[in-house]
């Protein structure tokens, strides 16, 4: 599903993803591009006008996992979205939750979705969001004021959960019904 498919959840190294790709390059314009491993063909990011989505942790595949043994796996990858969560707060305080309700009803419905939002949903990550901002971005954009958001996923039962980033040149905000 995701190139971070078999790596291990470690906090450190999912903070150190999120410092980075907080100070990657937004492009300003342009369509909403998913990207993914040359040879594998997984994915990697999506970049759009002002954002980024990138996965940063990948749980097993869950076809056949069933009961107390997928509850555990879920279990789990709450436990890796708490602790990273705790860690970005130590750094940047509170985080307030954008719902995907909105967006997802929207999608489903037909209607339009902000580009943000539509990009989420076409990775089936409809996760709540942790938002924080506007913090500072160090790497290639010093000192420019982003928006950071984190959330966990799962497509369906079999699938894999998936941690993902956002990365946002403005606020990341639920849209109006």
């Amino acid at each position: 599903m995701t190139v971070r498919a078999g790596e291990p959840f470690d906090t450190g190294r999912a903070v150190s993803d999120v410092e980075e790709l907080l100070g990657a390059p937004l492009p300003e314009h342009g369509p909403t591009v998913a990207e993914g491993d040359p040879d594998t063909g997984e994915w990697s990011r999506t970049r759009g006008g002002g954002f980024l989505i990138a996965p940063i942790w990948e749980s097993e595949d869950l076809t056949g996992v069933y009961g107390s043994e997928w509850e555990a796996v879920s279990e789990t990858a709450e436990s890796h979205l708490d602790s990273l969560t705790r860690e970005l707060e130590r750094r940047w305080g509170g985080h307030r939750k954008v719902s995907m309700r909105v967006p997802l009803f929207r999608r489903r419905s037909g209607e339009p979705v902000p580009p943000l939002f539509g990009a989420l949903c076409d990775e089936d990550c409809y996760g709540d969001l942790a938002v924080w901002g506007p913090v500072r971005a160090g790497g290639a954009v010093p000192g420019a004021r982003r928006w950071v958001g984190v959330s966990l996923n799962q497509s369906d039962g079999d699938a894999p959960m998936i941690m993902v980033v956002v990365v946002s040149d403005s606020p990341v905000t639920e849209p109006e019904e």
